[in-house]
């Protein structure tokens, strides 16, 4: 748990052009706002590492796409940048790194449509320490198993008003798969579509590999993912993955996947913005690929994943 020492609370405020700062030990919303309420709101959650956000324009961007999705009024991203550098800068001149492995923090940008009546929405940025857990599953990998998420791969496109492709705070479903895994001795979760489809991970991107040999002998790597288009998230994560991997000679594919593909896969992984690559060593007891192998492709993709701003 984080404790609200190690956190700082920058404030999107018009009277304050890089943001206010507020006490994250005291109460700062309003019982009404509708964020707390209905959770009718966006965040999105991002990775600084020496002081500088990764992949930040993707994450603003996505954070857009959820605003036009919910219909409602995200401030400007030249005002999240702001806010994002000064609490950044105040995270750091309060709590000092002590090494280049504790210079990683937890950067979460979060809007709602505001208090009941309210004009304007309520956007803050919360900045903290990555926490110990995500760190170590990076290194020692997750079990993981397959829950229905109970829509069709179609409910998307038949349904938009369900909003499957946007990052809400409605995420009660997704914590509840999530504490359901470690009830059964799980770390996380892979969602299936209704119809068989494989989707995502309550908080990450579902990645695949499979390693053949060509003609010649020569290893062809190939990384998966499911299709977007099945009313899942998408990734910035795996999309800054897929161009680096391209780049690197790896070929691309996106699903459509079904559960027996990912037992059948060389490794599996659930890749998000802070955990980053958690190696996925069993599914449903399962053990997944060969560990030696799954050992080498996480250490190449996390080289190519670590040259990624």
């Amino acid at each position: 748990m984080t404790s609200p020492a190690s956190v700082v609370l920058v404030f999107l405020d018009s009277a304050f052009p890089d943001g206010r700062l507020a006490d994250a030990s005291q109460p700062q919303l309003l019982v009404t706002d509708q964020g707390a309420t209905r959770g009718d709101g966006a965040f999105e959650t991002m990775l600084a590492v020496g002081g500088n956000v990764r992949k930040i324009q993707a994450h603003l961007d996505r954070l857009d796409g959820s605003g036009k999705a919910l219909d409602l009024a995200i401030p400007g991203q030249d005002q999240w940048r702001r806010a994002i550098a000064a609490a950044i800068a105040e995270h750091r001149s309060q709590h000092p790194p002590v090494s280049d492995a504790d210079d990683e923090l937890v950067v979460k940008l979060v809007v709602t449509r505001g208090a009941e009546g309210a004009a304007a929405p309520t956007a803050w940025v919360q900045v903290s320490p990555v926490g110990a857990g995500a760190r170590r599953q990076r290194e020692t990998g997750i079990d993981v198993i397959l829950l229905d998420r109970g829509y069709d791969s179609d409910a998307a496109e038949r349904a938009p008003w369900l909003l499957l492709g946007a990052k809400t705070l409605s995420y009660a479903v997704n914590m509840a798969a999530l504490r359901h895994a470690h009830k059964q001795g799980a770390d996380d979760v892979i969602f299936f579509s209704s119809d068989g489809r494989v989707l995502e991970g309550p908080t990450s991107t579902v990645l695949l590999a499979h390693v053949d040999k060509s003609d010649d002998g020569t290893p062809v790597k190939r990384l998966i993912t499911p299709q977007l288009d099945s009313g899942i998230l998408a990734g910035t994560s795996q999309g800054a993955l897929f161009k680096a991997a391209k780049e690197a000679g790896w070929e691309l594919g996106y699903g459509p996947l079904v559960p027996q593909d990912l037992l059948d896969a060389d490794a599996v992984w659930l890749i998000s913005s802070v955990r980053l690559l958690a190696p996925v060593n069993r599914i449903d007891g399962q053990e997944i690929g060969t560990p030696s192998l799954q050992k080498e492709l996480t250490a190449e993709l996390n080289e190519l994943f670590a040259g990624i701003q």
